[in-house]
């Protein structure tokens, strides 16, 4: 059962349609995710991140590996985002992911990101995940985003 999760820092957009939010709700409920309703504050675009930690973990009582690919894809956007513009939008071209060792359920992981290069067309990401009480490396990853419009030559 996913935990309810509210966030006063949800970014709302009104560009999600009723469909696919009665579509997404079906198919979460259908495979026993959860069994309500979406609340209020999730019913809407970039509300992603706040409901992926709701289902962060999985019935085995270990941090799901679809988690971990979310969570690093969200924090190496935001890492890239240190120092490519906005001008430029950030197409993300590969993932890697290493997973060294589980976590328990009721874990904190922190997760740290760099910029291992960045150039005109691409920045690379490293993140590595570490528990917070022992600071024992349980996943590694690491990003390539291609910067669009890729530049003349």
């Amino acid at each position: 059962m996913a935990e309810h999760v509210e966030s006063k820092n949800t970014v709302i957009s009104e560009k999600l349609s009723a469909d696919s939010i009665s579509k997404t709700n079906g198919f979460l409920k259908s495979i026993g995710v959860f069994n309500f309703d979406f609340p209020d504050q999730y019913e809407t675009k970039d509300s992603f991140s706040e409901l992926t930690r709701g289902f962060l973990k999985n019935v085995y009582g270990s941090l799901h590996g679809g988690a971990v690919g979310a969570v690093a894809e969200r924090v190496a956007i935001a890492c890239a985002r240190t120092i490519v513009g906005k001008d430029k939008e950030l197409f993300l071209g590969e993932l890697s992911i290493s997973y060294l060792s589980g976590t328990t359920q009721n874990a904190e992981v922190i997760v740290n990101a760099s910029i291992v290069r960045s150039g005109r067309n691409l920045t690379v990401v490293a993140m590595d995940f570490r528990l917070k009480d022992s600071e024992k490396l349980s996943y590694i990853s690491r990003a390539t985003f291609y910067h669009m419009p890729v530049a003349s030559l």
